[in-house]
């Protein structure tokens, strides 16, 4: 009875966004609804905001472009349409037109830039970060990009990824670019 209820908000979900929960649904169907409960937790991280939304998108984007590219990183694009990130900003991010960024946007990218390829040149933006909106702030970006990346890492690892091709934003399809940190 518990396995109905998980597969009908799965269904729910996957109308409201477009997304394909099936690798989910089958997960459910063959370990059992306890093994995507870990999954489902995941989404609390998403749930702690400290930074406007350029911010928060920008970090979540290009982590998850690095981490995808598919569908996970369409779900995050049409999750930031949904609430109210401008579409030039979106676009901007994927393209890495790091010029039509906003501020907020940029610290976000940059902070995931950084934190992607495991080097020091995120430290202006984390100071940055931490003064704009203090340790609270920087932690958001932090789970923004793990967020980010779990989604596409946990579904390459059990056989369900898939690689950069197009991404529709603001109505119009942009072919992706393989990640580049900057």
């Amino acid at each position: 009875m518990f396995s109905w209820l998980v597969k009908k908000k799965l269904e729910k979900f996957g109308d409201r966004w477009g997304y394909d929960t099936g690798y989910v649904r089958e997960i459910v169907d063959d370990a059992g609804v306890a093994a995507v409960m870990p999954l489902q937790a995941l989404q609390k991280l998403g749930s702690f905001r400290k930074v406007p939304l350029d911010a928060y998108y920008g970090a979540a984007l290009t982590a998850g472009k690095d981490a995808d590219c598919g569908p996970c990183l369409q779900l995050g694009v049409k999750m930031a349409e949904a609430e109210g990130v401008k579409p030039q900003t979106i676009r901007a991010i994927l393209e890495r037109d790091y010029g039509k960024c906003s501020k907020d946007a940029l610290l976000g990218v940059e902070l995931a830039l950084a934190t992607l390829a495991r080097d020091a040149n995120g430290e202006e933006a984390r100071a940055e970060i931490l003064r704009r909106w203090g340790r609270a702030g920087l932690v958001s970006l932090a789970y923004a990009i793990v967020g980010a990346q779990a989604y596409p890492a946990f579904k390459y690892a059990i056989g369900h990824g898939h690689t950069c091709v197009r991404v529709r934003v603001g109505g119009e399809t942009i072919a992706m670019q393989s990640p580049q940190y900057a």
